[in-house]
């Protein structure tokens, strides 16, 4: 840690208040000293911050580094974007706990992985690699993270629905309710991981996977979600965390009234997340929704509304990728599922197998999906053969193809690394200008770095200064950095850090609204693939902020990564009922 004075800046608190000159003195990791013209003590570090915001270090409130930390403790890009924290074991995703049944145990573990891999677009290998999966509970895991991790940002983490009743079920967890003595065994590993200081419970009414097969959380029953309502309400500071499904088949509201129901009057933070839809072609489903928002807030629920303030876009590719599957275009997903290259190809040649392509994207593909819109793709070539940057439809009409044909042949002739680019769905701006200015949502959703060749996700709550601040000016400076700090601070009951307050946690970002942007998506070759090589991921260059502090200590200057890892595993502070 360094003793240090931020001289000359404008200080954004984190509350919403108006910025106002003054310094900031840091000192043994925390905020000392809040005032003009202070004086530097001997020892003391001073740092420029004239022409600067000094603000909270950024919250990332939805991300998967649960797996990635291990093997890319930078947390790259959020060290250059100002992020200090990043929540984790989200969509009811988490690696803990395990089984530790010796005869079921591997194939849980395996599950789990390809859960994350699947779902999170996250290589497998490395999870079998770098992780050492010496842990049964999650309390375990923390120890374990706690022994073996050391990371640029702090990292609070949920347990995931699905691990626990893995843990329990084996894979009967896909397809059957648990016993009521396996209820039991469910609800004290999720008693020991809020114990042990869990963000909460992270579950999933959205996915399904590569062949259309509800996640096993679906397979609960009204008995297991209210024993696990039972063990949550025990811990006021806890929260429950639903991901609900305003894409696909566009369940949200129907699951939120069923667990809104079965929670009944207990007294539980809630998130859902999707709970409100921002796009365009989401309309219809608005309305609903809206109406549910405005009941549980009659009503006093402590509902939080989760959103994303940027419209889904993604890039796409045949090596991994589950859009196709999320499309409900199984057909093209057979070709990501191939093992090898050559059996890539004989699928994209094979005219059985384009005619069935052909009906699925007619037919079956989902109409806000690239495949049953195709206005929505953009091609980026590997080998540069080409052609690129136009929509499939002008492609199909250039060839005179059909439009899965026309992308088939392109992927042939351009090479199976070929990306595939999603153009932004058109937002509903004045949705998302309400949901940033209420205070009972969570915002600064990213899934950083989930999708590693689908999107990147870091570097995204820049879009707040940039698109909305400057472009837009649809909110204040001051809302966009409450949005990623304090309010979320509060919502997650971070109590001691969030905001520039004496006696809090030194997080802290000092940056140029001037010098700041969300840069473009690059590809780097840096996740291992098992075979002492590396494969890509997308990534961004910094922002750049001036610095980034972490507990006192920098973490980003100069437009680099500094190489410090003083990031700790935070939580809730909890009380029992």
């Amino acid at each position: 840690m360094d003793n240090m004075l931020i001289k000359g800046g404008s200080v954004v608190d984190g509350t919403g208040a108006p910025a106002f000159k003054s310094d900031v003195r840091v000192k043994d990791g925390k905020i000392a000293e809040i005032g003009q013209n202070l004086q530097a003590a001997s020892g003391e570090r001073v740092m420029d911050a004239a022409g600067c915001i000094v603000s909270p270090g950024f919250i990332e409130s939805h991300t998967h580094f649960d797996a990635t930390m291990w093997w890319a403790p930078d947390m790259d890009p959020l060290p250059g974007y100002g992020v200090t924290t990043s929540v984790m074991g989200n969509c009811g995703f988490s690696a803990a706990p395990l089984s530790p049944d010796p005869k079921v145990r591997e194939a849980v573990q395996n599950e789990v992985i390809g859960i994350f891999s699947f779902f999170e677009d996250i290589p497998a290998q490395p999870f079998k690699e770098r992780l050492p999966w010496d842990w049964n509970t999650w309390s375990e895991y923390k120890t374990s993270m706690q022994t073996h991790v050391k990371t640029a940002t702090n990292t609070a983490a949920f347990v995931g629905h699905i691990p626990l009743r893995l843990a329990v079920l084996g894979l009967d967890a896909w397809t059957r309710a648990a016993t009521p003595d396996e209820l039991k065994q469910i609800c004290a590993l999720l008693d020991d991981a809020l114990a042990a200081g869990a963000m909460g419970l992270s579950t999933n009414c959205l996915d399904h996977d590569g062949s259309g097969r509800p996640v096993p959380t679906f397979a609960a029953d009204d008995a297991e979600w209210q024993a696990l309502f039972d063990v949550l309400e025990k811990y006021p500071a806890a929260q429950f965390q639903v991901s609900l499904d305003i894409f696909i088949h566009q369940t949200a509201a129907d699951w939120i009234e069923k667990l809104a129901t079965l929670i009944g009057d207990r007294k539980i933070r809630v998130q859902w997340a999707g709970g409100i839809p921002t796009l365009q072609f989401q309309q219809p489903i608005l309305a609903r929704l809206e109406d549910l928002k405005k009941r549980y807030e009659k009503e006093g629920k402590d509902f939080w509304t989760g959103y994303a303030h940027i419209p889904v876009t993604s890039s796409i590719n045949v090596q991994h990728s589950l859009m196709f599957a999320q499309s409900d275009e199984f057909v093209w997903h057979e070709v990501v599922e191939a093992k090898t290259q050559e059996a890539k190809l004989k699928i994209l040649k094979d005219p059985e197998w384009r005619a069935r392509a052909r009906d699925s994207w007619d037919h079956k593909a989902h109409p806000w999906s690239p495949f049953g819109g195709q206005r929505m793709i953009l091609l980026d070539s590997e080998n540069g053969v080409g052609p690129v940057n136009l929509t499939v439809p002008e492609l199909a009409k250039q060839t005179g193809k059909h439009g899965s044909d026309a992308l088939a042949d392109w992927l042939i002739a351009n090479g199976l690394f070929s990306t595939i680019h999603m153009m932004p769905f058109e937002m509903m701006d004045s949705v998302v200008e309400d949901l940033l200015n209420d205070p009972m949502t969570v915002g600064n959703i990213s899934d950083a770095p989930a999708h590693g060749q689908m999107l990147c996700g870091g570097g995204e709550n820049m879009l707040l200064f940039s698109t909305w601040v400057k472009d837009k000016k649809r909110i204040s400076v001051e809302q966009a950095i409450h949005v990623q700090t304090g309010k979320l601070a509060n919502h997650f009951n971070f109590h001691d850090r969030g905001e520039l307050k004496v006696g809090k946690r030194a997080d802290i970002v000092v940056f140029n609204l001037e010098e700041i942007e969300r840069r473009e998506m690059k590809k780097v070759y840096d996740v291992p693939d098992g075979s002492d090589g590396f494969i890509w991921r997308w990534t961004r260059d910094a922002a750049p902020v001036r610095f980034t502090i972490v507990n006192g200590e920098v973490t980003f200057e100069n437009g680099v990564f500094t190489g410090a890892l003083p990031g700790q595993i935070i939580g809730p502070k909890f009380a029992l009922a």
